[in-house]
């Protein structure tokens, strides 16, 4: 589910729809969190869709650490890349902003953590030399990524967190210790799928 102060949003005939925060959106919230009605498919579920659903999946889907494909229910399939991202995903299936969001700001992720099957070309950012995607980006940037999100953990028990519901009582619990320095943060390393890079047999998926 995706934060509930965002929206959908036309951004540009290149870029498409996007989601875009309609209020301030502090460094430490969770954006994101996987809720009970995404769907999540195997990749031998997708292997015996028909072609326009292959089409949706290979779209809006990521895949986790177990090389499955998830398709959000809800605007969070609309959230756009950035190498720049101001929201991260982190060990425990949601994803934190990691600086400050302001009204009328769009939300991205940077497609690198999110398991792709195949490199792809992004638009290029002036911030930023990476100018593709790699199924292995994880490996070579987890690094980075980490650091940014332990900078936002540090505000995590300062904020409110509005899907704060949809975590399980114990994550909870330990990311609230992250926040406080008592516990030690999974790195974004663990979700990580190591097939990405392979495409699935004769399913014609490819997800970027």
């Amino acid at each position: 589910m995706i934060h509930p102060d965002t929206e959908l949003k036309f951004i540009n005939h290149e870029i498409g729809y996007g989601v875009v925060a309609t209020k301030f959106i502090p460094k430490g919230t969770i954006t994101w969190s996987l809720d009970k009605l995404d769907r999540i498919f195997t990749p031998l579920e997708i292997i015996d869709m028909d072609e326009i659903y292959k089409n949706i999946i290979s779209k809006y889907t990521f895949r986790d650490k177990c090389g499955n494909f998830i398709l959000c229910w809800d605007n969070g399939r609309y959230v756009n890349h950035s190498f720049r991202s101001n929201c991260i995903t982190t060990a425990y299936e949601f994803e934190l902003a990691v600086r400050d969001i302001h009204a009328g700001e769009e939300l991205t992720d940077d497609y690198g953590y999110l398991n792709v099957t195949e490199p792809f070309d992004c638009l290029p950012e002036k911030w930023s030399r990476r100018k593709r995607v790699n199924p292995d980006d994880p490996i070579y940037y987890h690094k980075n990524w980490d650091k940014k999100l332990r900078g936002a953990f540090k505000e995590f028990i300062n904020v409110k967190q509005p899907l704060k519901e949809l975590i399980d009582a114990e994550v909870y619990r330990k990311c609230l210790a992250i926040s406080q320095g008592e516990a030690r943060m999974d790195s974004v390393l663990t979700c990580y799928y190591p097939g990405s890079n392979n495409l699935i047999e004769d399913s014609s998926i490819s997800i970027g």
